[in-house]
């Protein structure tokens, strides 16, 4: 093999890809060659060196590509490269703002090429990209650098988690926002962050202390966009995820089967379906893989307390905070909803809010929505309830129109659901009466505040007022005022279900088995709890889906308005016993619950929940909540009413009723009608064929003879027409064989 010499400096970069390749092939036979080019290489590196900012067109151009082909090669000689990445790293390092545009790319696309042949490793190629991305003006670099420590960050955790190089990474992150919190530079530490966040690469609790110093930094761009973060990294991390899983089910492998066994094979289209097949197994081996445990980054704060008491002390107490009204707005829904979802206790807070609470304040809704998500059941009601009078008598007034009413009863109503007590008697008989508001939003929004009471505090409201449930409630003492600080025992929510499905499999076991059905010994109800360790073989069981039992909703009930009558003028009657009020039957009913409770307790205590326990479990809650919003029994409960504490409370949540009262247009009602009605019309055969297009599949031989061109088939009908009975006879039996046998190729 004859090897090729090059003498002169002008011809060395003549053919550096086709001595690539050939090295690429067999190294040693090219170990000459490429120790010529890296002699070439070095003295473009010495003469850039003695002056970087040079403008030599030719000269750059010949370096750029000495460090491509180096890079390319190096893994091939270890020990003559040894000291090429050294040399690209002070290159950039020391150069980085004198460098050529196309060469600095270059250098960092070579660093990164490195570091996938594993030449250097990730702390050293981000350990000298990140300074330079802090510290250079030029826009273009920064974002090429942005974007290659991220790719470096989720390929290093691509196969699993590389907790050291994570944690050096986050401790710079850190240091960089705390070393100089005045300093825009700490926002590249944020973006970094968030998007290794959403991409659930980071989600450790020292992703969220990163945020968190960010959060009480001094600098109004990154103070933002740590709030932010909080307030919204969680969603786009669900965001993220639902789209790379419908990425994934874009694949649909029986048409892809059904194509390849129709057209033309070739190397190219069964390389592709192996391709979409491994695809697929990987998606069914996902699903199989337990569903990580992502926290939000709320619940994942070490001391949610303090960090909610510097933030409202820094940012909105705070009159020297440079922070505009949309910002602060951020800061304090990020401080309610500290508040809200830790049951945080800020003595400062609702005495902040009063100033606000006006209609001519900018962005009203939103400083309402803050207060509603800022109350527990654990704020005191002398600490809320001016807060709810000024609402009232700021919004819920004659004189303010209709959106603006329906806005403070839907805000007022957000509060009391979370602090029931924050509402006094007379208020709330005022605000109730705004049910019979001709507005639409303001009575919906004013019998949402009914609805609510009749639940959590009925003995606040007339008689009349009160509703059946709750009057009965009142009268069995089963419906109690609720008192401040007072939990429910915590348990498991549907055990009692669950107690009473066991019990009645078990009656219906005996009464099979011949056995009286209510004695039921140890050793059965040990054996029903040993077969239910398999899921599958409750979820499989006809009995699994039975009949709910729906209490009778009992007789009408007659209330008198006046609050002097004691007793109705005509008694209720629940499960068929009157219950006129009197000392025994209230005994016995006290009586009856707590045997069921101490009944419900044991099971809890003394039993293992199988996983067919668990699935069953789930199931009856289902049904049971199905049974409380049927029609016939009109049962509502505190917990559909109340959002869960997760959920954040919007400034929409709050004008959702007022939305109701805004009068559309008659231009408005005819867009809105059209709407849906903009896309072309498409008939049903229209949208079948179309489908069948999607999935790869042909039309029928009948609807190919229907399109095929008249003069076609002219002959064909000539002869049918000139044929013999006997003929005709022939041709139909033969059609009735085929259609037996399945057509012409038959059913082999």
């Amino acid at each position: 093999m004859v090897k090729r010499k090059v003498g002169a400096l002008e011809k060395v970069d003549a053919d550096l890809p086709n001595l690539q390749y050939k090295i690429r092939r067999d190294p040693p036979s090219y170990a000459d060659d490429f120790g010529n080019q890296y002699r070439v290489y070095e003295s473009f590196r010495e003469l850039f060196l003695q002056n970087p900012a040079q403008s030599d067109e030719s000269g750059l151009v010949s370096f750029r590509d000495q460090i491509d082909f180096i890079s390319h090669v190096a893994d091939c000689y270890p020990k003559v490269t040894a000291e090429f990445p050294n040399d690209l790293i002070k290159i950039i390092s020391q150069h980085h703002a004198e460098l050529e545009p196309e060469l600095r790319e270059k250098i960092v696309g070579s660093l990164v090429l490195l570091r996938n042949k594993d030449i250097i490793d990730s702390s050293l190629l981000l350990g000298t990209l990140f300074p330079i991305l802090v510290s250079t003006p030029s826009k273009s670099l920064r974002a090429l650098l942005f974007t290659k420590i991220l790719s470096d960050l989720r390929s290093s955790n691509a196969k699993t988690t590389n907790h050291r190089l994570n944690r050096d990474v986050q401790k710079e992150l850190y240091n960089l926002l705390t070393s100089d919190r005045s300093s825009s530079k700490g926002i590249w530490a944020v973006k970094i962050t968030r998007e290794l966040w959403k991409r659930q690469i980071w989600t450790d609790s020292r992703a969220v202390e990163i945020m968190k110093e960010a959060s009480l930094g001094d600098n109004e761009k990154v103070i933002t966009s740590g709030v932010r973060f909080f307030l919204g990294g969680d969603k786009e991390r669900e965001e993220a995820a639902e789209e790379s899983s419908d990425e994934e089910d874009t694949i649909d492998m029986r048409s892809l089967r059904h194509q390849a066994g129709i057209n033309k094979k070739t190397r190219k289209k069964e390389k592709d379906l192996k391709k979409a097949a491994a695809t697929v197994k990987r998606k069914e081996r996902k699903k199989n893989v337990p569903h990580p445990l992502n926290f939000s980054a709320l619940h994942l704060l070490h001391d949610p307390q303090g960090f909610a008491e510097i933030l409202f002390s820094k940012h909105l107490q705070n009159s020297k905070s440079k922070l505009n009204l949309e910002q602060k707005l951020l800061v304090l829904n990020l401080v309610s909803r500290l508040v809200g979802l830790h049951k945080l206790t800020i003595t400062s807070l609702y005495s902040y809010f009063t100033k606000y609470l006006t209609r001519r304040q900018p962005s009203v809704t939103s400083f309402l929505a803050c207060l509603a998500q800022s109350t527990h059941n654990l704020v005191p009601p002398e600490d809320l309830e001016p807060l709810v009078r000024k609402i009232s008598d700021e919004f819920v007034t004659e004189a303010v129109a209709a959106e603006v009413c329906a806005a403070g009863l839907n805000a007022i109503r957000e509060i009391c659901v979370r602090q029931p007590l924050a509402m006094n008697e007379t208020l709330l008989q005022d605000l109730v009466m705004y049910r019979k508001s001709k507005d639409k939003g303001v009575m919906m929004a004013a019998k949402g505040l009914l609805s609510l009471y009749r639940e959590v505090g009925a003995e606040m409201l007339k008689k009349r007022d009160r509703g059946k449930d709750a009057a009965m409630g009142l009268r069995s003492g089963e419906q109690k005022a609720q008192r401040f600080g007072e939990e429910e025992a915590g348990g498991i929510e549907g055990l009692e279900l669950l107690e009473k499905w066991k019990a009645e499999e078990r009656r219906k076991k005996r009464v099979e088995q011949g056995l009286p059905p209510d004695a039921a010994t140890d050793e059965e109800v040990d054996e029903e709890d040993d077969k239910d360790w398999d899921v599958e073989s409750d979820s499989d069981s006809d009995d699994s889906g039975g009949w709910i039992n729906v209490e009778s909703d009992g007789e009408d009930i007659e209330i008198s308005d006046s609050d002097d009558d004691e007793r109705p003028t005509k008694k209720a009657k629940v499960d068929g016993t009157p219950s006129a009020g009197n000392g025994e039957q209230r005994e016995s009913t006290q009586e009856k619950a707590a045997v069921e409770a101490q009944r419900i307790s044991t099971l809890a205590t003394t039993r293992i929940l199988t996983p067919a326990d668990l699935a069953k479990l789930n199931e009856l809650r289902m049904a049971q909540g199905i049974n409380n919003l049927l029609p016939a029994n009109k049962r509502r409960k505190a917990a559909e009413i109340a959002r869960h504490a997760d959920d954040a409370v919007t400034s929409e949540q709050i004008e959702s009723a007022a939305a109701l009262a805004k009068k559309t247009s008659k231009a408005e009602k005819i867009a809105m009608a059209k709407g849906d009605r903009d896309e072309k019309h498409h008939s049903t055969t229209a949208i079948r064929k179309s489908k069948k297009e999607a999935e790869g599949k042909s039309t029928t031989n009948k609807e190919k003879a229907r399109k095929k061109n008249f003069l076609m088939t002219l002959g064909k009908a000539k002869s049918k027409g000139k044929r013999s009975l006997v003929d005709t006879r022939k041709a139909l039996r033969g059609h009735i064989d085929r259609q037996k046998k399945g057509g012409r190729r038959g059913n082999r």
